[in-house]
């Protein structure tokens, strides 16, 4: 009896050990792609893929990285949430890390490419593709080669992503000075753009792997959970909203709805339109760190003025100009990215804010005319009196 109860005790203890070992070598392994344009949707995605490896305890975290570039600022928040984990990351190079997805990639404590890959040509450009000014060149040309450093990568490399006008001969690699004669970008006027096996011989890449998999088995990882992560709607919503024509359109015709209304009496749906596309605007900015508090205080502080106006003050004046200009003053701040920038992307922020506003303003018009020949607008209105007289003046616009 004694030897039947000593069995069991055994098989138990056998399982329970058994189940204990192996939850203590089965590692899960988060993936994350980085893909397509770098926008300011992405990096809420990274930083809740970080959040979420670290409470699960995760050991590694791979980026999955295919991209030709886009948003500095996306990229620098994107980085930073990186940098900041003390989780083992590492960029899987899935064809090509160019310009914002070079510095994505540095940020990682490892890199790894495929066969074919590419890694470089770094240099801020502006919407027409025309590089920007030396004070924006020196701010990403630094940036690239203090986060090569933090990873240990070759700083000279790093910067010449960046700097055209930078040019060496020699490279100190892994404590050996060696003639560089194979990078076309070593020389003046090129920019410095790696294949794999160049990455490889210069120490910007650390391995070479075609899939996770074989990634994975060169770290000499085994027993592992792959988890790919993917964006939720919230996100893809964002990077929907905080698209440079979707947010000047949400802006124009929130600001343009909330003036109409303060003219009206009572409130109705270009109120209601005017503080929805606001709301979807300004949170949306906010949230990925576009729009700062000062941004929506500013925006708040001219709204406020022009209900000042239209309330507590009767006719149009200083208040009432004075909320328009700050409102627009603020709306504007929006479109400007929180990092150095030439003049250019400031002018051109301004001619994008003013050709927005332009255009919101026809597509009202248009709106407006559609209504009034419709019966659409009675829904709106109280009476009917209001809906004659209302089409009679607009109809008479323009006579004496």
């Amino acid at each position: 009896m004694k030897t039947k109860f000593k069995h069991i005790w055994l098989f138990i203890l056998f399982l329970t050990l058994g189940s204990s070992i192996a939850e203590e070598t089965e590692k899960n392994i988060y993936v994350v792609p980085i893909q397509d344009t770098i926008d300011l949707g992405i990096p809420s995605f990274v930083k809740r893929a970080i959040d979420m490896a670290e409470s699960d305890n995760s050991e590694l975290i791979i980026f999955d990285i295919d991209t030709f570039g886009g948003r500095v600022d996306a990229a620098t928040q994107i980085k930073d949430a990186i940098s900041a984990t003390d989780i083992t990351t590492i960029a899987f190079i899935n064809r090509r890390a160019i310009s914002a997805g070079s510095l994505i990639s540095l940020s990682c404590d490892q890199i790894y490419m495929t066969d074919g890959g590419t890694i470089g040509a770094t240099s801020v450009v502006d919407m027409s593709g025309s590089k920007q000014s030396e004070k924006s060149q020196s701010y990403m040309r630094e940036e690239m080669a203090a986060t090569a450093e933090k990873s240990g990568k070759n700083t000279d490399i790093a910067r010449g992503m960046v700097d055209e006008e930078l040019s060496f001969e020699f490279l100190v690699i892994n404590g050996d000075s060696l003639k560089v004669d194979d990078i076309e970008g070593r020389k003046e006027g090129k920019l410095i753009t790696l294949t794999t096996e160049l990455a490889l011989k210069y120490n910007i890449a650390d391995g070479k792997s075609e899939t996770v998999e074989e990634l994975l088995s060169n770290l000499g990882i085994e027993n592992y959970n792959i988890i790919t992560l993917s964006e939720n709607w919230s996100e893809d919503l964002v990077r929907f909203l905080t698209d440079p024509t979707i947010s000047s359109l949400l802006t124009t015709f929130g600001t343009i709805g909330i003036i109409s209304e303060l003219y009206s009496a009572g409130w109705g749906i270009g109120g209601t339109i005017g503080i929805v596309c606001l709301t979807l605007a300004l949170g949306a900015s906010y949230l990925t760190q576009l729009a700062s508090s000062m941004d929506l205080l500013i925006i708040f502080s001219g709204l406020l003025l022009l209900a000042v106006e239209f309330v507590a003050i009767p006719g149009f004046g200083f208040f009432g100009i004075t909320g328009i200009g700050v409102l627009f003053y603020g709306l504007y701040l929006l479109l400007i990215p929180d990092i150095p920038v030439s003049d250019e992307i400031y002018s051109q922020a301004l001619d994008g804010f003013s050709w927005g506003i332009v255009g919101g303003i026809i597509a009202l018009m248009m709106v407006i005319n559609l209504l009034l020949k419709s019966k659409f607008l009675e829904k709106f209105i109280t009476t009917d009196s209001n809906v004659s007289n209302l089409k009679k003046n607009y109809k008479k616009r323009g006579k004496v």
